[in-house]
């Protein structure tokens, strides 16, 4: 047999054994598809907010490739996503059938880059309004109002979700060096929130907001990890462990000075991640939770992976919706659910 004859029979037999094994090849693409299809499953999800930013070359931004970027403005531009937040008693309510669709739409590396501009150049490229604008109040050395970015974002017509985040700096894995949440329980922080939460209630117009991101993930320094894990003996309740029930303290504590300034046009999401870090039965989300006398909403971060070259099968999106959810009735059966945060590499 000539040669030639020899690789185009060995070219047939391949390709016929790569068409059955196609299915272990992945794209960004095909992960957003699968992504938005296990989505339908869970009607009582009435919220999914995009992340979209390239940071660390983790190329999450919805136009990391021509395909994924068509992908994501045809899944996004179905009419059961909708782009304006509903109202009812100044509290962000579900609506059946319905998902409301947001985006934290790039405002740079700290998170608090926030002007009209990146939001309608956002919206332009996904051919879709989003329902809330999302970004991250630094607390860096002074706890203050982001009034500027809350106003920018209302001017734009959509609603402001901040994220309060105790943090001084960027460092990750560590305790934060100025901003300590026994310090915040023990009410050294309450004229500074007070003063925050006064200027929050004179907007003219409702607010989402939440506190410590992503709690059960030792990436942020308001992780237990850093208030005594799974200690008993070191604060509060003998039975309960130390570091999810301090974060929860802090949690209640912020929320009763928003009641006390009198600022009711707020909605309050607690917002965890789908996994947990360490996965210890201490880092469980459920003993985070300030409770449903305190919380509005349920949120969590869904990621797929973050770095090009990682695996579809590590991260699915069924799997990831499938636990999230699990989780999200283990905490409350009685508020809605929103995905706060998702978003994909190319694979």
């Amino acid at each position: 047999m000539k040669l030639k004859h020899f690789i185009f029979i060995a070219v047939i037999i391949l390709s016929g054994s790569c068409k059955k094994n196609f299915s272990l090849f992945h794209s960004k693409s095909e992960w957003l598809t699968d992504y938005f299809n296990a989505l339908k499953n869970y009607d009582d999800i009435y919220a999914v907010s995009y992340w979209n930013e390239n940071f660390d070359n983790t190329y999450l931004k919805v136009n990391s490739s021509e395909k994924s970027s068509e992908t994501f403005k045809n899944l996004i531009n179905s009419n059961d996503f909708i782009s304006v937040c509903e109202f009812e008693n100044n509290k962000l309510i579900p609506l059946d059938g319905k998902k409301y669709f947001a985006s934290f739409p790039d405002f740079c590396g700290e998170e608090d880059c926030v002007s009209k501009e990146r939001i309608t150049n956002y919206e332009t490229l996904i051919g879709k309004e989003i329902a809330w604008a999302y970004f991250s109040n630094n607390w860096n050395d002074k706890i203050e109002f982001p009034y500027d970015e809350v106003q920018t974002i209302i001017n734009t017509g959509r609603t402001p979700f901040i994220r309060m985040m105790a943090r001084s700096e960027f460092e990750e894995y560590r305790i934060d060096p100025v901003w300590n949440l026994k310090d915040l329980i023990n009410g050294e922080y309450d004229s500074d929130l007070t003063a925050w939460f006064e200027e929050a209630k004179d907007i003219d117009e409702n607010l989402l907001i939440e506190f410590g991101t992503e709690m059960n993930g030792y990436w942020f320094s308001w992780n237990g990890k850093y208030y005594g894990k799974g200690t008993t003996d070191g604060y509060g309740d003998p039975d309960y462990p130390d570091g999810p029930e301090i974060f929860r303290d802090a949690y209640r504590h912020i929320i009763d000075i928003s009641r006390e300034a009198g600022a009711d046009n707020i909605t309050w999401f607690f917002h965890f991640d789908v996994n947990s870090d360490p996965e210890e039965n201490w880092n469980d989300p459920v003993l985070y939770y300030p409770g449903d006398e305190y919380i509005d909403w349920l949120g969590v971060s869904t990621y797929g992976p973050f770095q090009r070259g990682d695996k579809y099968n590590d991260l699915r999106p069924e799997d990831l919706l499938e636990k999230a959810h699990k989780k999200f009735t283990e905490i409350s059966k009685n508020k809605p659910y929103a995905v706060l945060e998702f978003g994909v590499t190319e694979l």
